[in-house]
């Protein structure tokens, strides 16, 4: 089955991608720094700051859907509901992200980009919620009748 691998893939994509968006948020807030310049009557060091804030909380997220599918691979189990939300959160934001980037930066950083999605979608889809509801009970069938539906 190629879901285990694909779960690993995708959470060492995830924990490079916290690098990168760390990495281009540092250079960011350093450059906005030097420069010494105001938008709109902004403090320079409060613009800094938020670009630091903004690439520290990216960069632990990424980290966090990049352990979150890690530990779906290595236990080769479905994430929990918290985990499920997460990765879902962390699909949406790459297909927004994608949809912007196509215009802003070109078809390669939106390839990339689509890319982690279908990484992120593969790893939803091939652990669904139906894996976790077979390892509470073994998988059996259970010999009682269903309960009628209204």
């Amino acid at each position: 089955m190629l879901r285990r691998p694909v779960a690993v893939v995708t959470a060492l994509v995830l924990a490079g991608e916290a690098v990168g968006v760390f990495a281009l948020n540092a250079v960011l807030a350093t450059v906005v720094e030097n420069q010494n310049m105001s938008l709109a009557g902004m403090d320079p060091r409060a613009m800094s700051t938020g670009t630091w804030v903004l690439g520290g909380v990216s960069a632990l997220l990424l980290t966090g859907c990049g352990l979150i599918a890690l530990l779906a691979g290595v236990r080769d189990r479905s994430p929990g509901r918290f985990g499920r939300i997460a990765l879902i959160g962390c699909a949406v934001v790459h297909g927004v992200l994608g949809a912007v980037t196509v215009g802003l930066v070109g078809w390669s950083a939106f390839a990339s980009l689509m890319v982690v999605l279908g990484l992120l979608v593969f790893t939803l889809l091939a652990y669904g919620p139906e894996d976790r509801d077979e390892g509470r009970d073994g998988g059996r069938v259970s010999d009682e009748a269903a309960p009628a539906a209204f």
